[in-house]
């Protein structure tokens, strides 16, 4: 009877380190987001020792003017400029720069440039990204896709 609060003990440590160890999976950005307006889904991926964010569906995944897929006709080189939106890369070189959080360029297909950008967890469900023109900075919340 006495090692009974020694097992006990040890089983209740296991079963904390268990669930601490979930809740640090689920700190994780990789998946799909869906982006604040809810118009474009993200796949957000490890790559490179950071993270990738790529798009892999469109609300309105055809252009309306000529029924063909979306493409990034926003971008000043014309050579980029005829590529598919879905499969556009957004995120360029993001690192680590804290806990849940990543730092390095995105791209703004609504204008064809990139910014300086960090991207955050907010909690499981949510990822916060921001974009910056120098020391003006805006963003979005983006959910987790089901």
């Amino acid at each position: 009877m006495a090692r009974r609060p020694a097992v006990i003990g040890v089983l209740f440590a296991a079963v904390f380190a268990a669930g601490s160890a979930r809740a640090q999976e689920a700190l994780e950005p990789t998946g799909v987001w869906l982006t604040q307006a809810g118009d474009a889904k993200v796949r957000v991926s490890k790559c490179s020792g950071g993270i990738c964010g790529v798009i892999v569906w469109l609300r309105e995944p055809t252009d309306s003017g000529t029924g063909r897929p979306a493409t990034d006709n926003k971008n000043p080189n014309p050579a980029l400029a005829t590529r598919p939106m879905i499969g556009l890369p957004l995120f360029s070189g993001m690192q680590p720069s804290g806990p849940s959080r990543w730092s390095g360029q995105i791209y703004n297909a609504d204008d064809g440039n990139m910014y300086a950008s960090h991207i955050s967890l907010v909690d499981a469900a949510s990822l916060k990204v921001e974009g910056c023109v120098g020391a003006i900075c805006g963003g979005e919340t983006w959910t987790r896709a089901r």
